[in-house]
């Protein structure tokens, strides 16, 4: 990307990597370390045409959801004003943007896709 002095990278963090979330502290470190490594990143490649930005969904609506227990389920859709569960088709369409020619000048940010979680 850099010799090509042009590319989009993408990477998928999560709000708990933004909020921190009890029960899961592992998995919450490891995605606010996913959203340090892409501001920093970031920083690096910036003047060689190469953005690098990432989203933090929330809770996503998928049958992984069958294997967490309902009282987690519960707490993290309380979490969600809209009251409903992100859809893997809206990080999707979020991704195109982000990936594709119209984003051209974000580079090191973070996407919440939160349905109005985010506070900050």
């Amino acid at each position: 990307m850099r010799e090509r002095g042009h590319g989009r990278i993408v990477n998928i963090a999560s709000m708990a990597g933004k909020d921190g979330v009890q029960y899961i502290s592992g998995y919450s470190a490891a995605k606010a370390g996913v959203i340090a490594f892409t501001k920093a990143a970031a920083k690096e490649l910036a003047q060689d045409g190469v953005l690098l930005n990432c989203v933090a969904p929330a809770m996503v609506e998928t049958p992984l959801m069958a294997e967490m227990t309902q009282e987690h389920i519960d707490a993290s859709k309380a979490k969600i004003p809209m009251g409903r569960f992100l859809k893997a088709e809206e990080i999707a369409n979020m991704v195109t943007w982000i990936a594709g020619p119209e984003c051209s000048f974000t580079t090191g940010f973070v996407f919440d896709l939160s349905g109005g979680r985010a506070t900050y």
